[in-house]
């Protein structure tokens, strides 16, 4: 016997069960707008666009769009079997997450003369974590690699920015997020257009078959 959409479905003899999850709908433009929201209004600060006192407005979308958001659109592509945009959306929630967390809970706690070392060190193992997956975007699409080649870049210059305590460094950062973030809102735009629509209005380069593409991951049939 086998189960379709969570219903019971009887096979011939000696065929295995098997189980094909109903489909639901692409959590990446959910996750890569919320992600470009809150990189946004970041990466103005860092820029030097508006003043740092307009950080908790940051906190406030932080906490829920590209953290909370982010987290659910990271899980839904669990569900969809979609490894790369799981591991990308859950781990840049989390960093919204504890950017929050962060500023509320545990910045006044470090000494100043600390405080730059603390945040690069945060910052650098961000960097790290997406330039190696700049390797993986490869194979999604060119939109999506783009955004991860300049977010990696925007976490370089900002650790660094910290480390040396350059404000120049940072407002690069700032610059390059700012890019980052409209990148993304553009992935995220065309995954809506895209998908709304059932052809392509605005392409974004897929460099892998369509199921291996983010977000696009068809139902397949599992053991169980």
């Amino acid at each position: 016997m086998a189960v379709y959409a969570g219903r019971p479905v009887t096979r011939g003899a000696g065929e295995e069960t098997a189980t094909l999850h109903a489909p639901i709908a692409d959590p990446a433009p959910l996750g890569l707008a919320a992600f470009a929201g809150t990189t946004m209004m970041l990466s103005a600060v860092n820029a030097g666009w508006v003043d740092a006192k307009v950080v908790p407005a940051v906190l406030g979308m932080a906490l829920f769009y590209g953290g909370a958001a982010q987290l659910l659109a990271g899980m839904w592509e669990f569900r969809r079997n979609n490894t790369f945009a799981a591991a990308a959306f859950s781990s840049f929630g989390a960093f919204w997450l504890a950017f929050w967390a962060f500023e509320q809970f545990y910045a006044d706690k470090i000494p100043a003369a600390q405080a730059g070392n603390a945040v690069g060190l945060f910052l650098l193992a961000w960097a790290i974590f997406t330039t190696y997956m700049i390797i993986a975007s490869l194979r999604v699409s060119v939109a999506v690699a783009t955004v991860f080649v300049l977010l990696a870049a925007t976490f370089w210059f900002l650790a660094f920015g910290e480390f040396e305590t350059s404000k120049n460094l940072t407002k690069v950062g700032g610059y390059v997020g700012i890019v980052t973030a409209a990148v993304a809102w553009y992935t995220a735009f065309a995954g809506v257009v895209n998908e709304t629509w059932k052809r392509t209005i605005l392409p974004v380069g897929h460099t892998a078959p369509p199921a291996a593409a983010i977000g696009k991951t068809e139902p397949t049939e599992t053991a169980g």
